[in-house]
């Protein structure tokens, strides 16, 4: 497999545009991966400014895209919004998206919590310290997962 020498604009738009065929990306991961390729800064900024206007660019697609495929996967708001800080991307648009996902949290933490723990609540302290720990690792908050052992679920 040859790899295409990025040294004209037309070669740089044409990789961003595969890349985001496959799927959305953010400014800051597709510039990483043009750069990568060994595209030069300034045909990057130029590309992605012009697929921005185009609308084949867009952050907000890519946040709700993002959004919604970690949560399929069971992971909870602050699992994802960590990972979207990771990838460069700006808290207020990070939580504008949570916000707007429309993701009912605590469902999807119980949905979670009964795929791995086959709806079994913890019958100690260490056990609850064990599922308490996987639900924190997966981006839930203590006092959803407090609520969850509590017994008081979505009907709250």
């Amino acid at each position: 497999m040859t790899t295409a020498v990025l040294d004209t604009l037309v070669a740089v738009r044409r990789t961003a545009m595969d890349l985001l065929a496959r799927r959305e990306h953010g400014r800051v991961e597709l510039t990483r991966k043009l750069r990568q390729r060994g595209a030069p800064d300034e045909m990057i900024e130029s590309a992605l400014d012009r697929l921005t206007e185009e609308g084949l660019l867009s952050e907000a697609r890519y946040l709700e895209s993002f959004v919604s495929y970690r949560a399929r996967a069971g992971y909870g708001p602050m699992r994802i919004r960590e990972e979207l800080s990771q990838r460069g991307l700006q808290r207020a648009d990070i939580d504008l998206a949570l916000r707007e996902s429309g993701i009912p949290w605590q469902a999807q933490l119980e949905d979670t919590w009964r795929r791995k723990f086959s709806g079994q609540l913890p019958v100690d302290a260490k056990e609850r310290a064990r599922q308490g720990r996987f639900l924190a690792y997966r981006g839930f908050s203590m006092e959803m997962i407090n609520r969850l052992f509590s017994g008081r679920g979505m009907d709250d």
